[in-house]
């Protein structure tokens, strides 16, 4: 089964309210050894477009995931990525900036981490999160050095997405290819997923009272989701919402949006010159003496 990416996706100039914007939706698998098959197709298609990208060397990928505590990034990044080769897979997770990083614009830090030609990179939360939670904690802004008057709300906001779009349409003009997640997740879910982590003791690791905290400004953070996401998502690097109550499901529109990425590149493999292939012949009727 084909799944239909494009309602997924957030057009360009689109005002974007997430309450309009489903959390789950009738699900593309008909039972879960459907889903581990259909799963498992993707990520086998994923590890051959993979080993091409690395062979032709051409472009670079970089996937980010965006989305409230408990979403089920983690786990939508390990279980689609599964069979890639780790050579060819970069993972950063940026938490809260350090001393030096607050020392440079709010796009440094990321971009030292970008994919080189060939790779596949992904961030676990980016640069967006200086226009997501510092939006929400305004606070935030007092610690990042700004020059007098930056701070001011008519043109802080405006004057970020502008500098996001410029790097991202940059980034696609020069061979990387940007695919941008926000896994939709309800309050609700969210609840329930904090409880199976408080009373689930495999799980009670994951539980943070950082989550719990957040969950005080879910309104402000859906209003700053969409306006980041009407304003940053473009027909070069779009932003995709993601229903992320079904966290199958969600891998699964997940996987296909990065393989109609990779596929819609139409790499190949390098081809040599006539004068290699006879140097190869040579060499090989030297191997088979």
């Amino acid at each position: 089964m084909k799944i239909d990416a494009e309602g997924f996706r957030v057009r360009e100039g689109d005002d974007v309210a997430l309450g309009k914007w489903p959390t789950r939706i009738e699900p593309v698998y008909r039972s879960k050894e459907h889903y581990r098959e259909l799963l498992a197709d993707h990520v086998s298609r994923l590890s051959a477009q993979q080993r091409l990208l690395y062979a032709s060397n051409r472009h670079a990928v970089l996937l980010i995931f965006q989305a409230m505590d408990a979403a089920g990034k983690d786990g939508a990044i390990r279980h689609v990525m599964s069979g890639v080769n780790p050579q060819g897979c970069q993972v950063f997770s940026f938490k809260h900036p350090s001393p030096t990083e607050l020392q440079h614009d709010f796009l440094w830090r990321t971009t030292r981490d970008l994919p080189e030609r060939g790779r596949i990179g992904i961030f676990n939360r980016s640069y967006y999160e200086e226009v997501l939670i510092v939006r929400v904690h305004r606070d935030i802004l007092s610690n990042e050095g700004l020059p007098d008057g930056a701070e001011d709300d008519k043109t802080l906001w405006r004057e970020r997405y502008r500098s996001i779009r410029n790097l991202e349409r940059h980034l696609h003009v020069n061979g990387t290819r940007i695919v941008k997640f926000f896994l939709h997740l309800s309050k609700e879910e969210q609840r329930r997923r904090f409880l199976a982590r408080i009373d689930e003791p495999e799980k009670n690791w994951k539980f943070s009272t950082a989550g719990m905290e957040e969950r005080k400004f879910w309104k402000q953070y859906m209003k700053a989701y969409g306006e980041c996401l009407g304003a940053t998502s473009t027909d070069e690097c779009p932003w995709y919402v993601v229903p992320a109550d079904d966290k199958e499901n969600a891998r699964l529109i997940v996987s296909q949006i990065v393989l109609d990425t990779l596929e819609g590149l139409r790499m190949a493999y390098p081809q040599v010159s006539e004068a290699r292939r006879r140097e190869l012949l040579e060499i090989r009727t030297q191997l088979e003496k």
